[in-house]
């Protein structure tokens, strides 16, 4: 791993010094994020962002061949006497958890923590031999992967055995109409509603893992309840609760989150309701 960050360090200057890799997108995203920032200080996340994503990209890559002792050291739950809660349950849980550091590799090594199934949902790859040495890869360790199109199909697969799904949902949602719409991160922005969507069909629990870098190669992941009883809370109120957590996470560092993504690409139409900040809806 010393090696391929020496490496990664190397493709940082390259990506960011020399072909500005997305720049526009970053910048742009910073800038509306954080208006109250110098440009200095949008620069400095920046530069740290990209040394971290070119970081993620050759961890990545070792992964194909970490073993097991290795990814327990690496990737370390905080509270697992949380996990034990959860499988006491015995019910479906819903862990969310943004792109926020890494979290291909919590997510590869999660079924280490954890008695119960667990499965994700991911976007195929075209090319069929890729395909199946990326999902050879993330699922070594018992992670069930799941084709995006079949996410329905997986919760009824699952109804007589507990699991934990795995859920990312702050990219952009694929329909601005069947969003949620609210203000994060300082913009009017389409939030996915397929986890509170999800929780409320199958009475699942809804958890938000937080996932922090100790150092280069090595994180934590921290747990908390978003709702135990999904079917009670008012429309809303789940999608309200994550993602206003992970926007508390990303303001208090946000060199860790996927600024390259073109997260605000929908527009909301006129009359569309919209939670303001710290806010009900309207």
């Amino acid at each position: 791993m010393r090696v391929l960050h020496a490496i990664s360090t190397g493709v940082y200057f390259i990506l960011y010094r020399l072909l500005g890799y997305r720049k526009k997108v970053v910048f742009g995203n910073l800038e509306r994020s954080f208006p109250e920032k110098s440009p200095a200080e949008i620069e400095a996340i920046a530069s740290d962002f990209y040394r971290h994503f070119c970081d993620l990209i050759f961890e990545s890559i070792r992964m194909f061949s970490m073993g097991e002792a290795e990814m327990r050291r690496r990737a370390i739950v905080t509270n697992p006497e949380f996990v034990v809660e959860m499988e006491k349950l015995n019910k479906g849980i819903i862990l969310f958890a943004g792109h926020y550091n890494s979290w291909e590799m919590m997510g590869t090594a999660f079924p280490m923590f954890t008695k119960m199934h667990v499965a994700a949902l991911y976007s195929p790859i075209k090319n069929p031999f890729f395909s199946k040495v990326l999902s050879g890869s993330r699922g070594k360790y018992g992670l069930e992967l799941v084709p995006k199109h079949e996410g329905a199909g997986m919760f009824e697969a699952a109804k007589d055995t507990p699991t934990v799904f795995l859920f990312g949902g702050d990219q952009s949602p694929t329909s601005s109409k069947k969003s949620f719409w609210m203000e994060f991160l300082n913009q009017e922005t389409a939030v996915a509603f397929g986890t509170e969507k999800f929780a409320k069909a199958h009475d699942c629990a809804v958890v938000f893992g937080d996932i922090q870098k100790v150092k280069r190669g090595y994180y934590t992941m921290t747990f908390s309840m978003i709702s135990e009883n999904p079917r009670e809370e008012e429309h809303g109120a789940i999608t309200i609760k994550h993602t206003r957590k992970l926007e508390e996470i990303i303001r208090r560092d946000p060199r860790y989150w996927l600024w390259t993504h073109r997260r605000w690409k929908r527009k909301r139409e006129e009359g569309t309701p919209i939670v303001r900040k710290d806010s009900v809806e309207q």
